[in-house]
């Protein structure tokens, strides 16, 4: 039997498909862990700013600022160093510094020390880690499951993080009612340090990467950004993401004060509805496969969000009332789409790049997409202030529709399917 035969029939005995292989699901269970502690920040660092600090809404978007604002700092040259060491490192020490960092804020506030410039700094240091984690996360994937799974990789992964997405505002919203929102914290804190503890028993190591002759930073970054900005799909697909997050970003930033605000949820109202986005968001990672097989693998980038971002213009229209429902659905909506267009490019991205550019392809892809959202966090902060927060909400979901526009303008409007091996090398 011939390798390709062997792998066929390997391939069609495993029905589980990638769950059962042991290493994924080492990976798999870091990651729920991991989710689960970044879901719980991305609802308790604001509260601890708004309820335990009484922040306003400039100091609010200031501190969304923060979070983000690692991608500028060392987006680029997080991928030049990443490819230089091994991802799976990379991965478990960046997880155990996250989960020290954020255990400062709840010591600091039970000591009676804590401020929201602590806040700031300990949001930006976790950001920076999380840059490092987040690009050695994208490029570990093809080494552990092979370019013919990552589709299948993507989707399962991202079918767990938006269980976690689920699972995370539903676990915060009542912890922060219980015990406060520093305090919830500690959980976050725990969640990190175990998927950091939990990636150290994967047992495929990757081959430690071969020092170029005279490598220097400059050339390497300058490397990863020629490559990313020479394929027209990978150049496509990091706008569509940069004008998507610098909208969401401002949206995100002044949805939390105008749940609370506005619409006078408390914090376990404030969980229900985030956990209702992470229900949208499973059911586009449940569907991400069929939906990219029946609209085709490039059309689904920009079609996803051209159906999905106008439903949430629904929430500046909601009042207290049955309308919160409606509005909660728009964004359980929006989750879905964002997930079926992010496991798609996703796997256009990873398919494209050659082993040893999947640092610096992911670092430069982050840097492009996620390079606006401290602007958008400022923006959304000082919009809210000057317009207030419905306004703002609506200006972000004018501009995450948008975000479709350089997709659809791409050879992505007529790529059906991921390009084969022989097509990637005839590209190159």
């Amino acid at each position: 039997m011939d390798l390709d035969a062997r792998t066929d029939t390997t391939a069609r005995s495993r029905r589980g498909g990638l769950l059962r292989d042991g290493d994924f699901g080492r990976l798999s269970a870091a990651t729920a862990l991991g989710q689960l502690g970044d879901r719980i920040v991305f609802l308790a660092l604001p509260l601890v700013a708004i309820v335990a600090l009484g922040a306003d809404e400039l100091q609010v978007g200031l501190l969304s600022a923060m979070t983000m604002a690692g991608s500028l700092l060392v987006g680029l040259p997080a991928g030049a160093w990443v490819d230089r060491m091994r991802k799976r490192s990379v991965m478990i020490s960046t997880d155990l510094a996250r989960a020290l960092v954020l255990l400062t804020v709840p010591v600091a506030w039970w000591a009676g020390t804590l401020t929201i410039w602590w806040l700031y700094a300990a949001a930006l240091v976790h950001g920076v880690l999380t840059v490092f984690f987040d690009v050695a996360y994208v490029a570990y994937l093809p080494h552990l499951v092979g370019r013919e799974n990552l589709v299948e990789g993507n989707s399962k992964l991202s079918a767990i993080r938006s269980v976690t997405s689920i699972s995370g505002p539903g676990v915060a919203g009542p912890l922060v009612g219980w015990v406060g929102a520093p305090a919830t914290l500690v959980v976050s804190s725990a969640g990190m340090a175990i998927s950091g503890l939990l990636a150290t028993g994967i047992r495929k190591r990757e081959p430690k990467p071969e020092p170029g002759g005279n490598p220097r930073l400059a050339r390497e970054i300058k490397e990863g950004l020629r490559f990313v900005a020479g394929q027209p799909v990978l150049r496509a697909t990091v706008v569509v993401d940069g004008i998507f997050n610098l909208f969401l970003i401002g949206y995100q930033t002044m949805l939390m004060v105008f749940l609370a605000r506005e619409l006078g949820l408390a914090s376990f109202g404030i969980g229900l509805v985030l956990s209702g986005m992470g229900c949208g968001a499973l059911l586009g990672a449940l569907t991400a496969r069929a939906i990219s097989r029946r609209v085709g693998q490039g059309p689904v980038i920009w079609i996803a969000p051209l159906v999905t971002c106008p439903l949430t213009a629904l929430m500046p229209l909601a009042r207290p009332g049955w309308s919160v429902y409606a509005a909660a659905a728009g964004l359980a909506a929006l989750s879905f789409g964002g997930v079926v267009r992010v496991v798609a490019q996703s796997s256009f991205q990873q398919a494209l790049t050659p082993d040893r550019l999947l640092g610096r392809m992911s670092a430069t892809a982050r840097f492009v997409s996620w390079g606006g959202l401290p602007l958008g966090g400022v923006l959304g902060g000082v919009s809210g202030s000057v317009f207030g927060a419905g306004t703002t909400l609506w200006i972000g979901a004018a501009g995450m529709t948008a975000s479709f526009l350089p997709a659809f303008l791409s050879p992505l409007r007529r790529m059906r399917r991921l390009p084969e091996a022989r097509e990637i090398d005839q590209s190159r």
